[in-house]
């Protein structure tokens, strides 16, 4: 109501419910008149300056031109020149001379991130720490070493080693003691007849070294640094130790492979993977 009227003195339509409900005709509120009326004059200067009433086959274009696909466009171009020269470099360098670059090794992070969380992420973990069955990049210690040339190797051209299933090889007993000599070197724990079978007869000194510290060469694990990929219980070494690791004879054998991104990914892709990865805090 614009005014106080007396309901019973004012216009109505004729209409009456209940003997005394009335269809009054006072005009709305100025401001709501003033809303309405502008509401359709912004609708009428928008539909001229912008796309807006469909066609048959097309629709308005408006007298400025503008689509939405025109703004994403020169978004895009925008920002191919802000890291045009950054990606001309990347292209250029090693990936040695990128992480040298302070600059150009922090546009290389952030610019892989997201290459990282698509092809990578999945497996160790958006951030690098691991998942069960896979391993941290966020830490020092490299199956087949965390220098960035190393890094580059295993993107490119991926990993897969092997560890022979021993169950059907050994007793259950033998098994034992070679599960509580492995379990036990982390903290210096010896056991003789386990120890006996590790540089003997199982041959588990070849690919981790007398001392269980591991080789590079070959991804075999440092067995004394309390890093585990399949979890450092008893049981968990137990079941590596009876079924291998990608050993192709034994069906329960622990799957553990890393595709290679040669196929997938270009040189700048691969380079730009392996600064991050090196960057994540592991890296040597």
């Amino acid at each position: 109501m614009t005014d106080n009227t007396n309901p019973y003195d004012a216009p109505d339509t004729g209409h009456v419910w209940d003997e005394n409900l009335r269809e009054l005709t006072n005009p709305p509120p100025r401001w709501w008149t003033i809303a309405f009326h502008a509401s359709w004059i912004f609708v009428i200067i928008y539909g001229i300056l912008y796309p807006m009433v469909p066609l048959v086959s097309s629709h308005t274009k408006g007298v400025l031109g503008w689509t939405s696909i025109g703004e994403f466009k020169e978004s895009v171009a925008e920002l191919d020149a802000i890291r045009g020269p950054f990606e001309a470099k990347i292209a250029e360098l090693e990936p040695a001379a990128i992480l040298a670059d302070r600059e150009l090794a922090n546009y290389t992070d952030a610019s892989a991130k997201v290459l990282f969380g698509d092809r990578c992420a999945p497996c160790p973990g958006a951030g690098g720490q691991g998942n069960p069955g896979y391993p941290v990049l966020a830490d020092d210690a490299w199956l087949y070493g965390g220098e960035i040339g190393k890094i580059v190797e295993t993107i490119t051209n991926g990993r897969r080693g092997i560890m022979p299933a021993h169950g059907a090889r050994f007793s259950a007993e033998e098994i034992d003691d070679l599960t509580t000599y492995v379990a036990g070197l982390a903290d210096g724990r010896d056991h003789e007849a386990g120890k006996v079978l590790f540089t003997g007869k199982a041959a588990c000194f070849a690919c981790h070294g007398m001392d269980g510290k591991g080789n590079q060469m070959i991804g075999a694990p440092d067995l004394t640094d309390r890093i585990w990929r399949f979890a450092g219980t008893p049981e968990a070494i137990r079941q590596t130790i009876t079924h291998g690791v990608n050993d192709p004879s034994d069906p329960e054998t622990r799957s553990a492979e890393m595709p290679a991104f040669s196929g997938t990914l270009d040189t700048t892709g691969i380079k730009k993977l392996a600064v991050y990865v090196h960057r994540l805090g592991g890296g040597q």
